[in-house]
């Protein structure tokens, strides 16, 4: 395993200061959002030779770029804006192409369709799964062509809500091009914090063979983000079990102020450390 964080936690832009920073700081990993370039996170246009450019500086500062951001609303209720939202989408799997990153990161959205992480009483309903779906005919085949897998991370406030409907729709699917982002935290709304360790074990189980990355958010017991290893979430635990089920990438820390990140880099390189070796 390795400390890894999210490039957008940093106001620093590349080219510039952004990875030398991220490598000082105490991180070997980073999650990579096309916004830290001063692109839109689904570009319309992608600039020529953007994606070697960045992982060339990548490459220098001595960091592995572990995914790259494709979030957009998958379950939105306007079928026009989904497609729309393909364009830039398509431009995110040929800046990892580029970029030679394995892994773009999705989000399965909401039937919100003002902001894609709050619930929604139609999240659940057979019109969001069949909008979720489609665009995964549409991801899949296309990350696919590219050599790209393709993780999904269970979300309280996404169609893709919890481990066992993750479970199903990579059922469903059918195809090794997609897997799963798991982060403990989205697991866990403040109802079942009393349950983590139940909660976390069965999504283990349930997911082990389909680990692509792993997150470590932490939120305290209303469900606010803080850094890692100052919340409710139980990460020494949850760092062990997807050991203990095969995992060995990225442990990539995200969600808390940038004056925060050498402090979590060094929880997350003792958690590794700890329960890691």
């Amino acid at each position: 395993m390795m400390p890894g964080i999210f490039a957008r936690t940093y106001a620093a832009r590349f080219p510039g200061e952004l990875f030398a920073r991220i490598r000082d700081d105490g991180f070997s990993s980073v999650q990579f959002n096309l916004s830290s370039a001063g692109l839109a996170p689904l570009p319309a246009e992608l600039p020529d030779g953007i994606g070697e450019s960045i992982a060339q500086g990548a490459a220098a500062a001595g960091l592995t770029i572990c995914a790259l951001s494709g979030t957009y609303n998958m379950a939105h209720p306007d079928a026009a804006q989904r497609r729309s939202d393909r364009r830039g989408f398509a431009n995110v799997l040929r800046a990892a192409h580029a970029m030679n990153v394995k892994l773009v990161t999705l989000c399965t959205g909401s039937r919100d369709a003002a902001n894609m992480w709050r619930a929604h009483a139609d999240n659940a309903s057979p019109a969001a799964w069949s909008a979720l779906r489609e665009e995964l005919d549409f991801a899949v085949p296309a990350a696919h062509a590219l050599g790209i897998r393709l993780g999904i991370e269970p979300e309280p406030g996404n169609v893709i809500a919890n481990a066992v409907l993750a479970r199903k729709v990579l059922d469903e699917v059918g195809s090794k091009t997609i897997g799963i982002v798991l982060d403990a935290a989205n697991l866990l709304p403040p109802e079942l914090h009393a349950r983590q360790n139940e909660v976390v074990a069965e999504a283990t189980a349930l997911l082990a063979d389909d680990l692509l990355l792993v997150h470590a958010k932490d939120v305290d017991h209303t469900g606010a983000n803080v850094p890692a290893g100052k919340g409710a979430v139980d990460l020494p635990s949850f760092v062990s079990r997807v050991r203990d089920v095969g995992y060995d990438g990225p442990l990539v820390g995200h969600n808390f102020d940038e004056a925060d990140a050498p402090y979590v880099a060094s929880y997350l390189t003792s958690l590794i450390a700890e329960y890691a070796s």
